[in-house]
């Protein structure tokens, strides 16, 4: 974003300029290139639409370069980091996310330190000649996050994300260390890119609250244009136990939907055994989600539901560790 000097509201930035605003990127050794979308967005204006256009244009430009810096607004970079990791298989290139919450032209902003280190990152080889971090990440004030690891959990702070159940994959002081025991790494470098641009969004979030009702509960889990619910649920993967609770959770299952058990907490992770209305939503066909973010989770069903329209078939991938998603 960059602030209008008219009006002083922030606005979407036209990153052609970007070596003007950012001339320290001129003393890599690197060829920049850049490509803005046309029109340029809010980033609360982001639909799966951009990420299957994102996906495409690096697939397309993939020989081209060592890796990617995505410049992305900071409200939706989670879900697009997420979604990318899932999208890109076979990802052997780092594609780096990044932004900043000052904006661009402010003197004290932080998208300066941000893009110049994602850059760094993004072109960084170790010493085999293959790229550092070959995985979706977001750099974000001096750390590098896992993408569908990550989560926004300040609007006012530069350390406007964490990754609660993951470590960082990097740390940016005055050198750059990369912590090489978490960073994922292909099984086969020369394997091709393939993107999976297929996405079914029929996926609702739950959250479960004091006082929700049984109409708006059938609202989120039974409609007939939801294919599958996120249930967000207190603590260790909890939820009420009265009757009309479990009986609806049962009759969205018997309908068919895909249920996933997200822990509304920043960190830990959904056991369903610890308490009687968690092995309860189990046995009534609710997956666990172990410790993944609920960014992760709808960009994960986005992506298993649209490779197929066997639901059975989604909620046996639920549990598999596709992208670093979940801990196992």
């Amino acid at each position: 974003m960059k602030q209008d000097p008219q009006d002083m509201t922030l606005k979407p930035f036209d990153f052609h300029q970007i070596l003007d605003e950012v001339p320290e990127l001129k003393k890599f050794a690197l060829r920049i290139d850049s490509y803005t979308f046309d029109p340029l967005i809010d980033s609360s204006d982001v639909e799966p639409s951009f990420w299957q256009s994102l996906a495409s244009l690096i697939q397309e430009r993939y020989d081209e370069y060592d890796g990617f810096v995505v410049l992305h607004g900071t409200d939706t970079m989670a879900y697009s980091a997420s979604a990318l990791s899932f999208m890109l298989e076979n990802l052997a290139k780092p594609v780096v996310f990044t932004g900043s919450q000052l904006p661009i032209g402010v003197p004290r902003t932080d998208g300066k330190e941000n893009l110049i280190s994602a850059v760094e990152i993004a072109s960084a080889k170790d010493p085999e000649g293959h790229p550092r971090v070959p995985e979706v990440s977001i750099f974000f004030n001096s750390k590098l996050l896992r993408g569908n690891r990550s989560i926004k959990v300040s609007s006012e702070d530069f350390s406007a994300f964490k990754s609660p159940n993951c470590p960082p994959l990097a740390e940016a002081g005055i050198s750059i260390k990369y912590n090489d025991s978490v960073i994922r790494r292909p099984l086969d470098w020369d394997e091709h890119l393939r993107i999976s641009t297929n996405l079914d969004t029929r996926v609702s979030i739950l959250k479960v609250h004091p006082g929700i009702t049984p109409q708006v509960m059938k609202y989120f889990l039974c409609g007939p244009d939801i294919r599958a619910a996120i249930i967000e649920t207190y603590g260790s993967g909890n939820a009420p136990s009265r009757q009309w609770f479990l009986d609806i959770v049962k009759e969205a299952s018997g309908m068919g939907k895909v249920l996933m058990n997200v822990t509304q907490c920043l960190s830990g992770t959904v056991n369903m055994d610890i308490y009687a209305t968690g092995k309860a939503l189990e046995k009534a066909g609710v997956v666990s989600g172990a410790d993944i973010t609920t960014e992760s989770a709808l960009a994960k069903l986005f992506y298993l539901m649209g490779k197929t329209t066997d639901n059975e078939s989604v909620k046996s991938k639920l549990g598999d560790n596709l992208q670093g998603e979940i801990s196992l």
